[in-house]
């Protein structure tokens, strides 16, 4: 398993609000990609995808939210709003051009929201979450959760709209055994996205919402599709 150790990183920590953002860049010759985790997660599971974006020339930019990891804070006091924020915060901090950004489940909500005032070249979306518009500000907690767990909640998204008007490139990586993020969610990005310069949907085969890099790393070849697609998307 890659670690950071491996890698060299800049650590760093940026105001929010009156807490401070723990956070990390590595450099990359061919464009920089912000990482956004999901919930109950923090940035130590890009630790894998920043070591392969390494190689492939890009630098990276991993944060933990409120409420996560290293930044910690109260989780109530935050919301997928605030989340957007503070993926805003990091950014203008760092005064880098971030030519893309990759979200994990929660994540991938939070890079389309970011998608709408960040002119990214590309967006890689993984087991991708999407959220009921009445959510968005809503902070974490009872009241957020009676939201979601409508039946079907998710088809009632913003989610569908902003991929309509994305015009740069577009991975969207599902997990075929995914039971926490309906198959549909993934295929209805991927058939909204229309105005993407090129997109893809790639499903990892045995794959579960939390297994897809350990599934990856089952096959040489689809390591290498994986990797090719990133590249692809990224590029």
């Amino acid at each position: 398993m890659m670690n950071r150790q491996m890698i060299s990183s800049h650590a760093f920590q940026v105001p929010f609000q009156g807490k401070l953002i723990s956070a990390e860049s590595t450099f990359g010759l061919n464009g920089h990609v912000l990482m956004l985790h999901g919930g109950g997660k923090d940035r130590t599971v890009f630790y894998k995808y920043r070591a392969l974006l390494d190689t492939l020339g890009f630098g990276t930019t991993l944060f933990d939210f409120v409420g996560h990891g290293e930044t910690g804070g109260d989780l109530h006091e935050s919301s997928l709003c605030s989340r957007t924020a503070q993926a805003e915060a990091v950014i203008a901090f760092q005064r880098l051009a971030v030519t893309g950004c990759i979200g994990v489940s929660m994540g991938a909500y939070n890079a389309l929201q970011l998608s709408k005032t960040v002119q990214f070249h590309s967006l890689i979306l993984m087991v991708p979450g999407v959220y009921a518009t009445p959510a968005y500000e809503v902070n974490f907690g009872p009241e957020f959760s009676a939201i979601i767990r409508k039946e079907r909640s998710w088809a009632q998204t913003d989610a569908w709209g902003i991929a309509a008007e994305f015009t740069g490139n577009m991975l969207i990586i599902a997990a075929e055994n995914d039971v926490i993020i309906p198959a549909e969610i993934p295929e209805r990005l991927f058939s909204s996205a229309n105005c993407c310069r090129q997109k893809k949907l790639l499903v990892i085969p045995g794959a579960d919402h939390n297994s897809v890099w350990q599934n990856v790393m089952l096959s040489d070849s689809l390591h290498e599709e994986m990797r090719s697609a990133i590249k692809q998307c990224l590029s």
